[in-house]
């Protein structure tokens, strides 16, 4: 999010759309509201969470830079400050090595790592990051003359109802995680 030229024309990557950001950047239309998730090793304290209040008191783990660390303070307000590590790789470490009992992270993610890279984890459930959710947008250099013509993209998408159909197929499905409340 650093200012200046950028190596691309825009980039489409699960980046969270937030007014601190929005200073460096451009952002598209959101494309897609991702929930927050907690994911925790089968037998922890955090896998077994119904509500949010069961996590009050469990050591979750979050990666620094992410909406994640507010989604935890604001929603879930545990009894002890989340552990914040330097980036996904030290996250899910903390998680393997049973630092932390649950991380936190965007529910995409969150499925993407129980089915690809941990043996006995799960998707103790879901929770709406502050604000509504999590809103994904595309990254472009600030004042890039691409936003409008991406922005354009998008509501053609979505008028179409082709946005519906892609996130159904891409993500609906597999986001089958329950509601923490």
């Amino acid at each position: 999010y650093a200012p200046g030229k950028k190596k691309f024309d825009f980039d489409l990557n699960q980046v969270s759309i937030n007014p601190q950001r929005a200073k460096r950047v451009d952002f598209s239309t959101p494309y897609y509201t991702a929930p927050q998730a907690v994911l925790a090793l089968n037998g922890s304290k955090a896998a077994g969470a119904k509500s949010l209040a069961d996590l009050q008191d469990a050591k979750l783990g979050v990666q620094v830079g992410t909406t994640s660390l507010d989604a935890v303070n604001e929603v879930i307000k545990p009894s002890t400050q989340p552990q914040v590590f330097n980036d996904s790789n030290d996250t899910v470490r903390a998680l393997k090595n049973k630092r932390v009992d649950g991380i936190v992270l965007d529910l995409p993610t969150a499925i993407y790592l129980r089915d690809a890279e941990l043996d006995g984890a799960t998707v103790s459930g879901q929770f709406d990051a502050p604000g509504g959710g999590d809103k994904w947008g595309v990254l472009l250099a600030k004042g890039s003359p691409l936003t409008s013509c991406v922005n354009g993209a998008l509501a053609k998408l979505d008028e179409s109802g082709e946005l519906a159909k892609i996130t159904d197929k891409w993500m609906n499905q597999y986001a089958k995680a329950p509601k923490l409340q």
